[in-house]
């Protein structure tokens, strides 16, 4: 969307953190993605990524089951959530970390809405267990903050962050 060519590498590093507040968790985990996936040219830059939805002071990750996802969608039903967004910026190992937040408000969700979204498996991979981006989007009232955060990854921020760290090259 914003013009870089890019190549997508998965990290599988530890998502563990020892931070327990959304945003430097976030940033933490970013960070080792970043770090997991630094075998790049020295004028490359890695972006390391990680969100979180938090509920009532609970942070959702990916269900690990179906049975996981429903109780998570049952939790946002009707309430207004939080997802943060770290990002990591990784180039010539130095970093950058910054984190986004958007609020995400749900209509009440009745069970056969429920099961019918949790059957498409579309709640398996994602934080929260919904998507945004694809059917999760019929559970959505309303967003309050940037939508590409939700899905993921703030594009516009990062868009600005990566603008700075080229001009400084």
């Amino acid at each position: 969307m914003a013009g870089y060519k890019f190549m997508v590498s998965a990290s599988h590093c530890d998502e563990t953190s020892k931070f327990t507040d959304p945003e430097n968790m976030t940033m933490e985990i970013a960070m080792k993605k970043a770090y997991a996936t630094f075998y790049s040219e020295k004028d490359d830059i890695i972006i390391g990524a990680d969100t979180v939805v938090v509920c009532d002071g609970k942070a959702l990750g990916k269900p690990q089951d179906k049975e996981q996802a429903a109780d998570m969608l049952r939790m946002l039903s009707g309430k207004t959530h939080s997802v943060y967004t770290g990002v990591c910026l990784l180039r010539n190992g130095e970093s950058e970390c910054f984190c986004s937040k958007t609020d995400v408000t749900f209509y009440q969700l009745d069970e056969s809405t429920i099961d019918w979204y949790v059957n498409t498996n579309e709640p398996m991979d994602k934080a929260g267990a919904y998507g945004i981006q694809g059917k999760g989007a019929l559970l959505v009232e309303k967003i309050d903050g940037d939508y590409y955060n939700v899905v993921g990854l703030p594009i516009a921020k990062l868009n600005r962050k990566l603008k700075e760290l080229l001009e400084d090259k």
